[in-house]
């Protein structure tokens, strides 16, 4: 099962909206096949391993992180496939979060005389497909919320200067993170103030996320990098219903998205804002907002995930820029509660991961 966890990462960035799944055949004890869901619309990773295994399937052990599928899609189902190869046992991570199809598979396979076992490294599991979890679940976006700061909550000095808090292999694990996810999402502070690209920046990305920006009154300049950038990967300003037309048909002639939202407090309403994005199929978002929105997020109840990657020094002072905008509330018991989840290392800095809302 270790194996196909490791296999199925290999779809990262490319299978969405499809889950990460990876898959291995093993038979009198030795591995005979393995695959994994290389990208949306291919063979599943059991189909993959099968016919890796080839004629030593049959009698043969597969073990899967989640649960074959029992329904056509832009593929057979893999319980169909399973069956006509022989396989005598299945091991499954989880089972399908999916209300609509889940225990399909498993129940189709015992039918058929398959003997199924469930429930091996099913937390390891349920983090690899985190995302596609919540969207099959809620059919909006599983957002995570990346913040880079110092060891007293900072993420910029008092003029604004925040580059680079983190050190390299920070900056480098979170490229890796945006070539992961579906989109990145940033508010108009930050495009101002840096003027990003929000590409994927690796040395071989899976894929270009889709660049949102959040910019209630379309303030972005037609020269940033991000609207001169749109041939490289797309973008998407979310804005208000009102906004200047003749700026609007501007940007949209060099190739940017413009999605009015409406307002929530006189600012784009992030609720609506996700709910549109999970009609589209967009499962995860990497935020890397600054204060603002971060704190709007928050209130809005959109983030799930957050981490934070802490460098290993202190700014102080009241002017610094602090993870959010908001006042210290009167009482600890206002106190957003974060679950915690992993605390390790990356390179000389610190990144904590914790969940906001739902425990997976």
């Amino acid at each position: 099962m270790r194996l196909a966890l490791h296999l199925a990462r290999k779809g990262e960035g490319k299978v969405s909206p499809n889950p990460l799944v990876g898959s291995v055949v093993v038979k009198d004890g030795e591995i005979v096949g393995r695959g994994y869901h290389r990208a949306y619309g291919m063979d599943h990773a059991e189909v993959v391993a099968l016919r890796d295994a080839g004629g030593q399937a049959r009698g043969a052990t597969i073990y899967v992180n989640l649960e074959p599928c029992n329904h056509t899609g832009h593929t057979p189902p893999c319980t169909r496939a399973i069956l006509k190869a022989g396989i005598h046992r299945v091991v499954i991570g989880m089972r399908d979060p999916n209300p609509d199809v889940q225990g399909g598979g498993v129940e189709t396979l015992r039918a058929n005389g398959v003997d199924v076992e469930e429930g091996i490294l099913e937390e390891r599991c349920r983090r690899l497909n985190e995302a596609f979890i919540h969207f099959v679940t809620h059919k909006v976006p599983f957002v995570v919320m990346k913040i880079a700061a110092t060891l007293d909550g900072k993420i910029a000095t008092r003029t604004g200067s925040s580059r680079w808090i983190t050190g390299e292999k920070s900056l480098k694990y979170v490229h890796y993170l945006r070539g992961a996810m579906d989109a990145v999402m940033v508010g108009i502070g930050t495009v101002l103030k840096d003027n990003p690209l929000l590409t994927c920046r690796s040395p071989r990305p899976p894929h270009q996320p889709l660049r949102i920006v959040v910019d209630t009154t379309l303030r972005i300049p037609e020269n940033a990098k991000l609207v001169t950038s749109t041939g490289t990967a797309p973008l998407l300003i979310a804005t208000g219903p009102e906004v200047d037309k003749e700026k609007r048909d501007r940007l949209k002639s060099q190739g940017v998205e413009i999605l009015p939202v409406r307002l929530y407090n006189k600012k784009v309403d992030l609720r609506h804002l996700i709910t549109i994005l999970g009609e589209r199929k967009i499962t995860s978002i990497l935020m890397e907002g600054g204060s603002k929105l971060n704190t709007s997020a928050l209130r809005q109840g959109i983030a799930q995930k957050v981490m934070v990657f802490y460098a290993p020094k202190v700014l102080g002072g009241q002017e610094s820029r602090s993870m959010f905008f908001e006042p210290s509330p009167a009482s600890l018991d206002e106190a957003i509660p974060v679950t915690p989840w992993e605390i390790r290392k990356v390179g000389k800095d610190f990144l904590f991961q914790g969940y906001l809302q739902e425990k997976l």
